[in-house]
């Protein structure tokens, strides 16, 4: 009796937590889907709006300080909850923003939002997986995606019946609240303390003023941290590359029709979602440091061959590789960050955004300088260094009874 008990409080806590993962998708697709039409209606510039999109991602990198105190101070559940409130209400500031520089402001405290709910979000998906003793976190990456999706979906519908952006973002903060309404009756309590405090406990008595200092002060990354900050920048890089330039890359260098080339995107994405719905299983087989470490190599090998061999086919073959291999990179990551603490989280997810906001731009400059495939060469050398880097990190074992 006892252990149904246990596995439906389980459940309840992964559908819980999954809600947030969906929350964040869907928040983030619903204004970047209107971005033509703030354009226009803010009088934006090419320049402007690459700028506005930087300060998103400026904001979330920028956050690590804040978001790993909130953290220490308060824990995921509440981080969560206030973040989720927090973004909700920009896109409503948004919708109204009257000029460019407050929707600039808005934007960059948006991504701070984005940063501190994507960090309380994997702290719950990896307390789930910790007291469970069952994998769930690529499933629920795989949420996020279908936030996506959601927001995308709803975006179209409303465009058919009005192009107001207020009407638009309005229906969308009331699914939002109904989300997040879902969500907090099954989040997660941290149980204890964070690894990096209860070995400060272990260490003996200290007078309550020093505790209260150390605990309220950034520590110092571990090399080990800076290994999973590594393996999460450059997986992010192959992600973020990948969405960014392989329509491009389809179009002018495979040479595939205007009808095939956004194929590219949809191979990528629609791999990335199965190997995620399956990645928890793996997991539980072969391990997280397994996992990574072949999943990267087969995106990096396998795209290394497609840029060799040329043609549509083999192109869309190395495409669905990356989507395969690099789908389990980010969540056993975020796993392996928060078994060392909500410092360690924080710093490996704030590298993580700067992989995303940077890397694009990266390969962007790659290919201005030596053509395309040099600069998908580098997305395959991106994913051969996630390779690399999780061979240094000791990975957490997780013995799980199933993978939910």
């Amino acid at each position: 009796m006892n252990g149904f008990r246990v596995q439906d409080e389980s459940r309840r806590a992964k559908w819980a937590i999954a809600a947030l993962f969906c929350f964040l998708g869907f928040q983030y697709a619903t204004w970047a889907s209107r971005l033509p039409t703030l354009k226009t209606e803010l009088g934006l510039s090419e320049t402007e709006l690459g700028l506005l999109l930087m300060a998103c991602g400026a904001g979330a990198a920028a956050s690590f300080p804040l978001v790993a105190f909130l953290m220490r101070r308060f824990g995921s559940r509440w981080l969560a909850l206030v973040s989720a409130l927090v973004l909700a209400a920009l896109l409503v500031l948004l919708s109204v923003a009257p000029d460019y520089p407050v929707a600039l402001l808005i934007i960059c405290c948006d991504g701070v939002g984005v940063g501190a709910l994507n960090v309380a979000m994997n702290a719950q998906g990896a307390e789930l997986e910790t007291r469970f003793r069952r994998t769930a976190m690529s499933q629920l990456h795989a949420t996020f995606s279908a936030g996506l999706l959601g927001a995308a979906l709803l975006a179209s519908g409303v465009n058919l019946v009005t192009s107001a952006i207020t009407a638009h973002f309005g229906a969308a903060v009331v699914l939002l609240m109904l989300l997040l309404a879902y969500a907090r009756p099954g989040l997660l309590t941290e149980a204890g303390p964070q690894p990096a405090q209860a070995a400060e406990q272990d260490t003996g008595a200290q007078p309550p003023e020093e505790a209260r200092k150390r605990r309220s002060a950034l520590t110092v990354p571990s090399r080990m941290t800076l290994w999973m900050g590594c393996a999460m920048a450059f997986g992010t890089v192959t992600e973020g590359a990948m969405n960014d330039w392989s329509a491009l890359y389809m179009k002018d260098v495979a040479k595939a029709s205007e009808a095939v080339a956004p194929m590219g995107i949809a191979v990528v994405s629609v791999m990335m979602l199965v190997a995620r719905v399956c990645a928890d299983r793996w997991r539980t087989r072969w391990g997280d440091g397994r996992v990574v470490r072949v999943g990267s190599a087969v995106a990096g090998i396998g795209l290394a061959l497609a840029l060799l061999a040329g043609g549509v086919v083999p192109t869309l073959a190395g495409f669905a590789c990356v989507g395969l291999g690099a789908a389990a990179v980010t969540p056993c990551v975020y796993v392996a960050a928060a078994a060392k603490g909500s410092d360690a989280l924080a710093l490996v997810a704030a590298m993580g955004t700067t992989g995303l906001l940077v890397g694009p731009a990266l390969i962007g400059f790659i290919a201005g300088a030596a053509g395309l495939v040099p600069g998908m060469a580098a997305v395959a050398v991106s994913a051969l260094i996630v390779c690399l880097s999780a061979t240094r990190i000791r990975w957490g074992s997780l013995v799980p009874a199933v993978a939910e």
